[in-house]
């Protein structure tokens, strides 16, 4: 992994990722990413291209999900999980995850969430153990949204291990990474932050990574290592649950505990501000995915 890491700061420098004139004139994330891209078995790819799911690769989580006090319920419907051609700066066709404020239209009234949204996973269709997983993502600028990239196991949480690639709440200037297993999960000692340098942030399109071995994970972002969790430092904690089969996860939650946590706000809706309810009801608020690809251990 050290050969990566170096590249990236190596390539960094030459582009001036830190500077915010280049930002502004040139996708830095994207010229990373493809110095980065290891040459290796592609073993798992969606290019998002055509007008719909592709139900071979994906299935779609619906209504009866509910976890951490989120504020949306997740439906499998063209509002809420949609595509797009020709957006700025993404190669091809993109993936559109979005949550819609409707207030009533929720059938699990002990819940009663005011937005319903989009949540896709590759359970039952692929799973993988150790290499590389990364997706192109652009995120939205509004506070107590919570879109995520990760992994997950095939068994009981946390038993069987999750890693989050991205996780994202709303302060548009870092993005969240960790790991959660058995004694580290939920409030977990496995994480880390990264904050974007002056002038770049999450709005502009990314690459986020996570190098996956037997002894080790790296988290990237466009090609730069930001953390790395070892075998010997989860195992501080409890067991390693990082040799087995993960599947993969694209998700839109709003507000819940992690929002409230970093935000403290509690109206209108637990971790949501009424700016951002009222950018949802606009239809202004969108996590974008120009592609997802998984590759096979080195």
């Amino acid at each position: 992994m050290t050969r990566f890491s170096t590249l990236a700061l190596s390539v960094a420098c030459t582009l001036g990722f830190a500077t915010a004139g280049l930002a502004q004139t040139a996708d830095v994330g994207e010229a990373l990413a493809e110095a980065m891209t290891p040459e290796r078995e592609l073993i798992f790819a969606d290019e998002f291209d055509e007008a719909s799911l592709d139900r071979s690769k994906w299935i779609v989580i619906g209504t009866d999900f509910w976890v951490n006090n989120e504020q949306q319920a997740y439906i499998d419907d063209p509002s809420t999980i949609a595509f797009k051609q020709g957006v700025e700066g993404a190669d091809g066709g993109v993936l559109v995850l979005r949550p819609v404020f409707k207030p009533g239209e929720d059938p699990k009234k002990e819940r009663n969430a005011p937005f319903v949204s989009g949540r896709i996973e590759s359970q039952g269709k692929f799973d993988f153990m150790h290499g590389r997983a990364e997706a192109r993502i652009k995120l939205p600028d509004n506070v107590g949204v919570w879109p995520a990239f990760w992994l997950l196991g095939n068994d009981r949480w946390p038993d069987t291990g999750e890693i989050d690639i991205m996780e994202y709440v709303g302060e548009r200037d870092w993005i969240g990474v960790a790991l959660h297993g058995p004694g580290y999960s939920g409030e977990t000692p496995i994480v880390n932050k990264f904050f974007f340098p002056e002038g770049i942030d999450v709005t502009s399109w990314h690459t986020y990574a996570v190098e996956w071995t037997d002894t080790q994970i790296d988290f990237l972002i466009d090609g730069h290592l930001l953390y790395r969790a070892t075998k010997p430092m989860v195992e501080y904690y409890g067991e390693w649950r990082f040799d087995n089969d993960k599947y993969l996860i694209l998700n839109f939650a709003m507000g819940g505990a992690y929002p409230l946590k970093t935000n403290g706000i509690k109206k209108p809706y637990v971790g949501i501000p009424q700016e951002t309810v009222d950018a949802v009801r606009r239809g202004e608020v969108e996590m974008l995915v120009d592609w997802v690809r998984v590759y096979a251990p080195e």
